[in-house]
């Protein structure tokens, strides 16, 4: 490395960050091709059952989730249901409202292992009013 050695170090540099991982992820856009709200915060979808997620080691609980069909692509996620007692607000065929829980690098957060959204309206009622007893759930 010398004088005028500026233009082959740029080069290398160029050629060998192609080496990494993230920096391909990042400039091919893989996450938003992969992604199954497009890039958006939230995203309605219609629930098509209720299950129990194990929690992940240390915790021992069965941590309730639903499976939500998107209405803009008719993908299939799995939603967590936060709140005490809230699954039973929540029917099957329900529209819901959904949001990325907010872990990591877009991964699942918690011991909840691959869910990585969670439910915030049922039928455009908010879920923590209705958890919390303020309002009632409205008929569709």
């Amino acid at each position: 490395m010398g004088l005028k050695s500026a233009k082959k170090l740029v080069k290398d540099r160029k050629k060998s960050r192609w080496h990494d991982k993230k920096f391909i992820a990042k400039t091919l856009n893989l996450y938003e091709k992969a992604d199954p709200l497009e890039g958006a915060n939230q995203a309605k979808g219609i629930v098509l059952s209720k299950l129990q997620k194990e929690a992940k080691q240390p915790n021992s609980a069965m941590r309730k989730c639903c499976r939500v069909q998107l209405k803009k692509n008719a993908k299939t996620v799995i939603a967590f249901i936060p709140g005490n007692l809230a699954q039973r607000f929540i029917d099957e065929h329900d529209e819901v409202m959904i949001q990325r829980i907010g872990g990591k690098q877009g991964r699942s957060k918690g011991d909840i292992p691959g869910v990585r959204f969670q439910v915030i309206q049922v039928n455009d009622q908010p879920l923590h009013l209705l958890v919390s007893g303020k309002i009632e759930k409205g008929r569709r």
